[in-house]
């Protein structure tokens, strides 16, 4: 049987444990569901950047029709991860058997959902909004975990529903919604892959009555970043139907700045207010991390190459920002970020060890941050890279690290990628104790998913993930391990 045979027979299977058993399957991280049959080549194809071989189709298609077998209830499961461990520890033992015994938990619960639903409303839906209400959207399945139930906007326009849906849509960068979307103007919803929105306009997040759509315990997600503190976000709190607040973006005073995979152990049932710090946090702190604990950091500069966004001027004209108000379309922008400080709200060891600044560059989407660190320990660069590979696909943080050594990748390679940040393997320089890194990220869809990670912890709705654990524990990984 052909591959191209192969990915066709896996779409039903991979649509029919979604839908009638609520799990979804990926490949190192990248979604099966509702792909092409090419976009399941290519995420077998992708895998080499993970392992150094393509994954083979032979073995993930009878996984994927073995796993449809056990009557499973909910779950996420990486059937490259699973295929490798299989292949690493399943001989002597029959497929079957092996899957039985690595998803017992789940097994014969055909589709059971311990998690409760949570309400989410989307407040703004502009360039993050947007590819929020797309993730969410796709994690729909059986109405468990976070539910979209609501966007607020200011109004627009008379056919401004009409003008938000096309938003979602198509999109320049990101490209065609995968489904289809329908708009009620005489009820105001959005109804997209089944999935229907409530649209409400308001221009004031203190006196909005949720209650009033169904919406009740909602986790509001604001996008607009108006507010930035906690009196400002609290506004939100005064709604009837509100219980909890995430900022998509970095928070001011004591709000807790969360990055998953670093601190979101952090979020408490008693905060009400949390942030998901900036892009560029989510991009740098989770690769700093893993150097810090191997390593040890003692000083470090951090330079982003940033695409333009939305605050900056198409043409010269006024903007309150020190340059700023020069085309982003023409220009490269020296401007400030506070990453490299906010850094230090998630890892507080690296307090006062970071310096930063940004250029703003004529690109729509993609960033990259330049890392040039001080280390304790001397290192090279062979070892730093083989390092940072081990932690991007055997350790906690593989969800943030991605590692590529491609000799001719560019920012539109990045497009779409889930990872928080990307190590550019073939642009690492190691000098014994001074260390150069390049990371890429994807400034709106990638720190998109981190924000995805954050609500579902903050609303306790995490599925259960396998495999569970890893084939082995890498020595890499464990020497730079934190105590």
């Amino acid at each position: 049987m052909g591959r191209e045979a192969l990915a066709e027979a896996m779409i039903p299977v991979i649509g029919r444990l979604y839908r009638e058993n609520n799990v979804v399957t990926s490949i190192h991280g990248r979604s099966l569901i509702n792909k092409s049959t090419m976009n399941i080549l290519k995420a077998h194809r992708f895998a080499r950047r993970m392992s150094n071989t393509e994954l083979p189709l032979e073995e993930t298609a009878p996984l994927l029709n073995a796993l449809a077998e056990l009557e499973l209830g909910a779950a996420a499961i990486d059937i490259a991860r699973l295929t490798e461990k299989f292949r690493a520890e399943g001989e002597g033992v029959s497929l079957d058997a092996f899957l039985r015994a690595e998803l017992a938990e789940i097994v014969g619960k055909r589709g059971a959902d311990d998690r409760t639903s949570t309400d989410v409303v989307l407040y703004g839906f502009g360039r993050i909004g947007r590819l929020l209400a797309r993730l969410l959207i796709e994690k729909a399945g059986g109405g468990h975990g976070l539910r979209l139930r609501a966007i607020v906007v200011r109004k627009g326009a008379e056919n401004d529903l009409v003008k938000r849906a096309s938003l979602l849509r198509r999109d320049s960068v990101h490209g065609s919604f995968e489904g289809t979307i329908r708009v009620d103007e005489e009820a105001n919803t959005i109804t997209a892959n089944g999935v229907q929105i409530q649209v409400i306009y308001s221009d004031n997040p203190a006196t909005v009555d949720y209650t009033a759509y169904g919406i009740k315990d909602a986790l509001v997600v604001d996008n607009t970043g108006r507010w930035r503190d906690a009196d400002g976000l609290a506004q939100h709190l005064q709604s009837k139907g509100v219980a909890r607040v995430l900022l998509t973006a970095p928070g001011k005073g004591n709000l807790k700045n969360i990055v998953h995979g670093i601190n979101q152990g952090d979020i408490t049932d008693e905060d009400k207010i949390v942030t998901a710090a900036s892009c560029t946090t989510n991009a740098i702190t989770p690769v700093l991390k893993a150097i810090n604990d191997k390593f040890g950091i003692i000083h470090g500069h951090v330079e982003t190459v940033h695409s333009f966004t939305n605050d900056q001027n198409l043409i010269d004209n006024f903007h309150k920002g020190d340059r700023r108000g020069r085309s982003a379309a023409l220009n490269m922008v020296i401007t400030e970020t506070g990453a490299a400080k906010a850094v230090a709200k998630a890892l507080p060891e690296l307090q006062g060890k970071l310096t930063g600044n940004a250029i703003r560059v004529p690109t729509p989407d993609v960033s990259m941050a330049i890392l040039n660190l001080n280390l304790a320990n001397g290192t090279t660069r062979e070892e730093v890279n083989d390092y940072l590979r081990e932690m991007s696909l055997h350790s906690p943080l593989r969800k943030q690290i991605d590692y590529i050594d491609s000799p001719d990748v560019v920012s539109t390679d990045f497009v779409g990628s889930r990872r928080a940040g990307i190590v550019d393997g073939l642009a690492t320089i190691s000098n014994d104790k001074n260390l150069v890194l390049y990371v890429w990220y994807d400034n709106e869809f990638g720190y998109s998913c981190q924000v995805v990670r954050v609500m579902e912890e903050m609303a306790g709705v995490n599925p259960p993930s396998f495999p569970a654990r890893d084939i082995v524990a890498p020595i890499a990984v464990l020497e730079g391990a934190n105590a």
